[in-house]
């Protein structure tokens, strides 16, 4: 069940099952689009958010329903803070609403492309809630587990 909440963005208030998990490398085709994988079409949904990740040279995708909630979590802090409107403003004019085409491709405007040094092929990893984006030059081999960098990770995430 879900209701609505801000610029006609569903917010859920259940859970949505599934999680993303893996590692997809795709070309992009001659009009610059690139698939989503079908596994997580189905957690997705027929839209995604695309958004500059603040910390890493990539791109973050949303579905719907991860997005109402953090939209609901901004417009409720936005309420009692008026920098923070200015917040709603940026992200808008950073960020994508897309729909996947019938063959669940999307197509990323030019400048986020730029953004993330996306210009032949990408590199989707899923990241449990969300999808990213990246550059696979940026990342090691598809193939290779690093242990060491993913147990620094925890540890410095407190786990």
């Amino acid at each position: 069940m879900s209701k609505k909440g801000l610029e006609g963005v569903a917010v859920s208030t259940g859970v949505k099952s599934g999680v993303f998990l893996g590692r997809h490398d795709y070309a992009l085709d001659p009009k610059k689009r690139f698939t989503i994988p079908s596994e997580w079409r189905a957690i997705l949904g027929d839209v995604v958010y695309v958004m500059p990740d603040r910390k890493e040279k990539c791109l973050n995708l949303y579905s719907q329903e991860e997005m109402g909630v953090f939209l609901e979590q901004l417009r409720q802090k936005a309420l009692l803070d008026p920098a923070l409107n200015k917040v709603f403003a940026r992200l808008g004019a950073v960020s994508q609403q897309l729909s996947l085409d019938v063959q669940g491709r999307i197509r990323i405007c030019d400048k986020l492309l730029q953004f993330a040094n996306l210009t032949t092929t990408v590199a989707i990893v899923g990241s449990v809630r969300m999808l990213k984006v990246y550059n696979p030059e940026l990342l090691g081999p598809e193939d290779e587990v690093d242990i060491e960098t993913l147990d620094a990770e925890l540890a410095a995430a407190g786990m």
